[in-house]
């Protein structure tokens, strides 16, 4: 056994993972790499991180229940959540099912450190003065969709009511990484 914090990374992006892996293991912690529920349920019954971070969208299949998954394994888990497709919706979800942090891609390294450390809230927190325009509106409530059919377009797109489509430009306009 090393002293060294145990960070589990739930990302299916390889390329990505590795990265976060490299980085954090330069940081000096110990880092597991799951590409989805499968892999955290096999890394779970031998390990018990002090921390995660779990993608929200890994391919087809939304990574809330890796959130729920750990927060059950471990309530003192703080769980990171990472996305492209970041919503109220998604963030609300992601908390009340045990994420300490939800950050929208990009985030780097620096980025999921301090979130670590902001376990708790900050009722001080500045009010943006800017209104939500109405394209932000629209993207909140496709990926609300998006979370709720486990990402598949098609399926989202028949609930919005338009057709896949003009919901499969929308989102290439919007690059998700």
């Amino acid at each position: 056994m090393t002293d060294k914090p145990l960070l589990l990374i739930v990302e299916d992006d390889a390329a990505f993972a590795r990265t976060l892996q490299r980085s954090f293991e330069r940081r000096d912690y110990e880092v597991l790499v799951a590409n989805g529920p499968g892999e955290l349920a096999e890394l779970l019954a031998a390990r018990t991180p002090r921390y995660a971070v779990v993608d929200l969208k890994l391919g087809q299949f939304s990574g809330l229940p890796c959130v729920a998954t750990l927060h059950a394994h471990d309530p003192q888990t703080i769980i990171i959540v990472l996305t492209g497709y970041a919503s109220i919706s998604t963030a609300v979800q992601a908390i009340k099912l045990g994420a300490t942090s939800y950050l929208a891609k990009p985030a780097n390294t620096d980025d999921i450190e301090r979130a670590f450390g902001m376990t708790l809230g900050d009722a001080d927190a500045a009010i943006s003065p800017r209104r939500t325009s109405i394209k932000t509106i629209e993207w909140e409530r496709i990926n609300e969709i998006l979370a709720e059919t486990d990402f598949n377009v098609s399926e989202t797109a028949r609930r919005l009511g338009m057709h896949r489509r003009t919901l499969a430009r929308k989102l290439e306009k919007r690059r998700i990484v």
